[in-house]
Order: structure tokens, then C-alpha cells, then sequence
């Protein structure tokens, strides 16, 4: 089979059925991932069952707690929600959704853009998420919305404390000019944030042909509380997908999905100052030791559109996690899967000796033990397929 980089997550199902079609017709070939419903633990690795399609994963300040967006879809699904896992119990509790709660603390909304129209109404669909703490020491999450609108929403994490459990609370969004498809945000210490903006909402199938080309579908965009949305410089390309920025903000860490490409380059000037070649991107998160993990996909593009369409259990595409040293911008497979007991993973977060992983294809998390794991500290494992 003829292999092409390209994902159509969270895309209306007119675009994903009409690009489907098209190489459908022209290759003669049928997708090949696997599908499976059984949770279950397979050779070790650990399945926490019964979450909902969490595309992006953060480790709190606190370290004991992950913070991820469910329900990831298309428009005409169910509403998503927010939720956080306790690593230690593998207790799952939503912290954020419409239309139950309480989930109000009090605060107000004066976070974001002064022309936000207000909170999440109709539909509330979690794609990147990024988690950060400010100068005042408030920790602010940014949610990319695909609800009823392309929006960022704000959001201030209030982490447990004696007696209390840790709250999310709604503080405010920013909507991006008309046309925009978001994916993943990063947050800026000066206050503002960077979002990938994937390809035109109009454009469809064509933009779709054009990235798998290696042309550019879309960019990034720069937000500032005083100035709103602008083009960054540097970052046009194939499906810009994950982003991160170094502590500074003056670095960027860009994954071209259909370009095969991690791209690094100076925020201001947007001058490239290296380019990686890693198969199909996804998201990159911070280890612990302060290396970026790449969560990137192995398998045919058509094989992400099968996944697109599972509605219960899991999709097997296989994947890998990739560490890269953002000094010497070295590289090495940290773990290689497909199959049981979870495929197409999009985030990998590490938890101190173990990974977790999110998928946007899945209801459940994996969770790998270090004996399964390579890296430079010396535990061994690596890639295989469990079916």
C-alpha cells in the first residue's frame, strides 16, 4: 500500500468521505487498521478503561494529576468534556462539561479576548490543550474548542488542596478569524498564546489533496490580550498539528502532520533553525528531563480516517513516541506499538519512569511501564505488535 501523511481528526464527514473517495478510487486498496472492543491489559501494557476519545493529555503542577480534554469529535456528536486522572488510583473525574455542574467557583470571566461572546452554549468539543502557570501563580488552561464555533476557551485550574478537590473554572476565550481550523495551543509568557491553525474550514477535500503534496494547508497564529490574532512568520506548511514553545517563548517546536517535519524557529523572526524528519506528528508535550516527546503515526493516512470512525473500543494504527534534545536535537524512539491494547496514539505525558498516552480514536488511556520503555537512562523495551 502506498503510504500518505495524512489525518482527517476531527473533520466534518462530508471532507473525510469525499478525500476518501478520491484515493479510494485511484490506489484500488482498502484501509488495514484493526478495531477492537475488549479493554484489557496485553504483554504489560496497561489499559485504563473508559475515556472518551482524550486527544491531549497535561501533567498538572502538582505532578500527581493529569488533565485531558474527552468526547474529541466532529460537530453533530455529543458535547465533550474536561477531566482529570489520578495517576495513583486511576480515578477519572469530569471538572468541566454543559448543561450539569455545579462546576462554578465564583470566578470571573476576564480572561481572553474582550469580545468574547461568553461560555461554551450549545456544544463544547476539546481538541489541544495546554496548561501553564502565570506570574500571579494562577494556572490557566487553554482548550481548543471545535464547538459550535473555532474558539480558544480560558480556563483557571485550582489545584486540591485539605479538603478540597482540584476545579476547573471557565475564565474567559478567543475567537480566531473566520475560516480558521484550530488544533493545538501553546501559552506565551507574556500572556498570549500560540495556536496551529490546520487548514481552511471552507477549503475541504482540496486543501486535504494540497497537504498530501506537501503544500501548505494552514500556519500559525499569534494571540495578544491588546492586539488579537496574527499570522506568525516561518510557519506555513502541510497541516501544522502539535506545537511548544521553550521557557522563554522565543523558540518554537512546529509538527507538520503532511510534511513529515518538526520544525524549530525563532518566535519573532520565524528564520528556521532546524528541521527533523519524524513520520506524521501529532502532539509534543515536555518530559520531565526536559526533552520534547512527539507522538507520531506509523501507518497509512487511510488508516487514521478508519480510525475516525470507531465509535466504541479502540483504533490499532500503529504509532510511536519519539524523544528529541532540544539542544543537540537528537533523536530516539522512546516506544513503538500498534494493536491491542491501544493504537493511534496523539499524546504521550511522562509520569516519572512510566508514559501515558492519549489517543483521539479510543476509550481508554495506556499506560506503559519503563521495563517497556528505551531512553538514555538505560531501560529497555521498544517497538512490537500486539494483536
Amino acid at each position: 500500500m502506498i503510504k500518505f501523511a495524512l489525518s482527517l481528526r476531527g473533520w466534518p464527514r462530508p471532507w473525510a468521505a469525499s478525500a476518501l473517495w478520491i484515493v479510494v478510487l485511484s490506489l484500488g486498496c482498502q484501509p488495514a487498521v484493526s478495531n477492537f472492543t475488549e479493554c484489557e491489559d496485553v504483554a504489560g501494557l496497561h489499559a485504563i478503561c473508559g475515556v472518551d476519545r482524550a486527544e491531549d493529555l497535561a501533567l498538572l503542577p502538582n505532578q500527581s494529576e493529569v488533565i485531558m480534554g474527552e468526547g474529541y469529535g466532529v460537530k453533530g456528536q455529543k458535547s465533550g468534556h474536561l477531566s482529570i486522572l489520578d495517576p495513583a488510583t486511576e480515578t477519572l473525574v469530569t471538572v468541566y462539561e454543559l448543561g450539569s455542574g455545579p462546576f462554578d467557583t465564583g470566578l470571573s470571566p476576564d480572561w481572553g479576548a474582550s469580545q468574547c461572546p461568553g461560555p461554551p452554549a450549545l456544544s463544547f468539543r476539546p481538541h489541544g490543550i495546554d496548561l501553564s502557570v502565570q506570574e500571579d501563580g494562577k494556572i490557566r488552561l487553554l482548550v481548543v474548542n471545535h464547538g459550535e464555533q473555532e474558539r480558544v476557551e480560558f480556563f483557571e485550574v485550582i489545584e486540591k488542596t485539605q479538603g478540597t478537590e482540584t476545579a476547573v473554572e471557565w475564565r474567559g476565550c478567543a475567537v480566531p478569524p473566520e475560516g480558521a481550523f484550530l488544533n493545538d495551543v501553546v501559552s506565551l509568557p507574556d500572556g498570549g498564546f500560540l495556536v496551529t491553525h490546520m487548514m481552511s474550514a471552507e477549503a475541504g477535500a482540496m486543501d486535504l489533496a494540497r497537504g498530501s503534496l506537501g503544500l501548505e494547508t494552514g500556519f500559525v497564529y499569534r494571540w495578544k490580550p491588546e492586539v488579537g490574532f496574527s499570522r506568525v512568520p516561518g510557519t506555513g506548511g502541510p497541516l501544522p498539528n502539535g506545537i511548544e514553545v521553550s521557557d522563554d517563548g522565543r523558540i518554537v517546536y512546529l509538527n507538520l502532520y503532511l510534511g513529515d517535519e518538526l520544525r524549530v524557529l525563532e518566535l519573532e523572526s520565524g528564520e528556521t533553525l532546524k528541521t527533523l524528519e519524524i513520520s506524521r506528528p501529532d502532539n509534543l508535550t515536555w518530559s520531565l528531563d526536559g526533552r520534547l516527546w512527539v507522538a507520531s503515526h506509523e501507518d497509512a493516512w487511510m488508516d487514521s480516517m478508519a480510525c475516525m470512525e470507531v465509535r466504541e473500543g479502540a483504533c490499532g494504527m500503529g504509532f510511536r513516541v519519539v524523544s528529541v534534545d532540544p539542544v543537540s536535537y537528537e533523536m530516539q524512539t522512546l516506544f513503538a506499538h500498534e494493536g491491542k491494547p491501544m493504537g493511534a496514539g496523539t499524546a504521550a505525558l511522562d509520569l516519572d519512569g512510566e508514559m501515558l498516552i492519549g489517543s483521539f480514536a479510543s476509550d481508554r488511556l495506556l499506560r506503559v511501564p519503563g521495563h517497556l520503555m528505551n531512553d538514555s537512562e538505560g531501560r529497555s523495551g521498544g517497538s512490537q505488535r500486539l494483536e
